[in-house]
């Protein structure tokens, strides 16, 4: 069963390791090497995870298992969130979890603490942006009660994909 804790300043170097660790996981095979490295250099730099754990509308949760992270998420509100949205939502920006542990509970802990988040803070929708191939994540999230509701661009480094932006009316 997987413990959630809030993340704090001081774990910035951990939440650096599990990000990269379980995006590279999650998504080497998909994309070449200099777009995978371009990519982790600008989106998991330590200056730039401090200053989203810094941030008052964004939240950072690791899962624990025993005494080893399995993963983490990051919840997004008001100015934080990547795209416009109203007061009303909340955004899942990252929910990932190291493979070993995937399939055990840990994201549906990691999401029951994301629907947690959202129902304290008063939201009535939580949404998400996930690669329209990740067809794991893209399952897990559809059992979860998301709907496709939209799509953006996301870059790889100069390789352009497509988002599927899924929905949860609260």
């Amino acid at each position: 069963m997987a413990v959630i804790k809030q993340c704090t300043a001081s774990d910035a170097q951990q939440l650096q390791d599990i990000s990269i660790l379980t995006y590279k996981e999650t998504f080497d095979e998909h994309n070449s090497v200099e777009n995978m490295n371009a990519y982790l250099e600008v989106a998991y730099n330590l200056p730039k995870l401090e200053k989203e754990l810094a941030n008052p509308n964004s939240y950072f949760y690791f899962a624990l298992v025993d005494t080893e992270v399995a993963g983490y998420l990051k919840l997004n509100t008001d100015a934080a969130q990547t795209e416009p949205m109203d007061g009303k939502s909340m955004e899942l920006e990252r929910i990932y979890i190291l493979k070993r542990f995937q399939k055990n509970g840990v994201g549906k802990a990691l999401m029951d603490k994301a629907l947690e988040m959202a129902e304290q803070l008063g939201k009535e929708k939580i949404w998400l942006g996930v690669w329209e191939h990740n067809d794991n994540a893209r399952a897990f999230y559809e059992k979860k009660g998301f709907v496709e509701t939209g799509s953006h661009s996301f870059f790889m480094g100069d390789d352009e994909q497509t988002d599927l932006i899924l929905t949860k009316t609260l």
